[in-house]
């Protein structure tokens, strides 16, 4: 999932330079990278060897979420902000599979690599779309012939931004990104979130951090309270906004207290547009 860090200028191809949609694609067990990607991600691995599961956990939170609002809030239009690679059980294949009527999904990656590879994962699906565009525009990626060719934004929608805030380091940008999207949708329209944690104070962690905003780009923890707040607008669903692990867990997946649960998980949390 990413964000660009600067100017509003889609980039090109860099095969020599770390990207985080594909460094993501690496550690979820994907091959839609390059070297460079894969030397970033093993050093990081190196020193947080938990990793991994930590992201897992993160793309299990997203199909979870996926799955409540299409079957459970008869919710059939998702917009995935900083999609990076369609991976297997992505929300395309659970929202339509939950959904009797089917569902519209648009991807939208500033990555060159992931959204040509999300085209080429795309081609066969009915309804779905991935595109090129900055996420911090939300005025410009609504407005994209490609996104409402699937989206109809006088319908609710599901606004996704899984782990991908953490890209945006000014606190007042990150608020108006997700304010954006938000007015941008009709009432009964979904808030998807899910974000790094500062509340952790794993050494460990700490220096896999270093090493991703080094090789790749800045990422900047937030506490609960600060990723409570890109709520203001919504009404929280049950249990509001929790450690990643325990959002709605199925049966067989980790949950427990927030004690239990290592904060490195990050916090994530849906809510209803009033």
């Amino acid at each position: 999932m990413t964000a660009a860090s600067d100017g509003p200028d889609l980039p090109r191809l860099d095969a020599n330079t770390p990207s985080a949609a594909r460094i993501y694609d690496y550690l979820l067990g994907g091959s839609y990278n390059f070297a460079v990607d894969r030397d970033t991600a093993q050093a990081m691995i190196t020193a947080f060897p938990q990793l991994p599961q930590v992201l897992r956990a993160g793309r299990a939170f997203v199909r979870r979420a996926t799955h409540f609002l299409a079957s459970e809030q008869g919710i059939t239009q998702f917009l995935d902000l900083g999609s990076g690679i369609p991976t297997v059980r992505n929300i395309h294949e659970i929202a339509q599979a939950a959904s009797p009527d089917g569902a519209h999904v648009a991807y939208v990656d500033i990555d060159p690599v992931a959204v040509a590879h999300s085209h080429r994962i795309l081609r066969s699906s009915q309804g779905v779309i991935g595109i090129q565009g900055d996420l911090r525009d939300p005025a410009a990626v609504c407005a994209s012939s490609g996104i409402r060719a699937v989206i109809d934004f006088s319908r609710p929608v599901a606004v996704i931004l899984n782990a991908v805030l953490h890209f945006i380091a000014d606190d007042g940008l990150a608020a108006a990104i997700v304010d954006g999207y938000m007015s941008a949708v009709p009432a009964g329209s979904y808030l998807v979130i899910g974000h790094h944690t500062s509340e952790s104070a794993r050494p460990d962690e700490a220096r896999a951090r270093e090493i991703y905003s080094r090789a790749a780009q800045p990422l900047i923890p937030r506490s609960r309270t600060q990723i409570t707040e890109f709520f203001h607008a919504t009404t929280l669903v049950e249990p509001g906004v929790a450690l990643t692990p325990n959002w709605r867990p199925e049966p067989g997946e980790t949950a427990g207290p927030a004690a239990d649960v290592p904060p490195y998980f990050g916090y994530a949390g849906v809510g209803r547009k009033n």
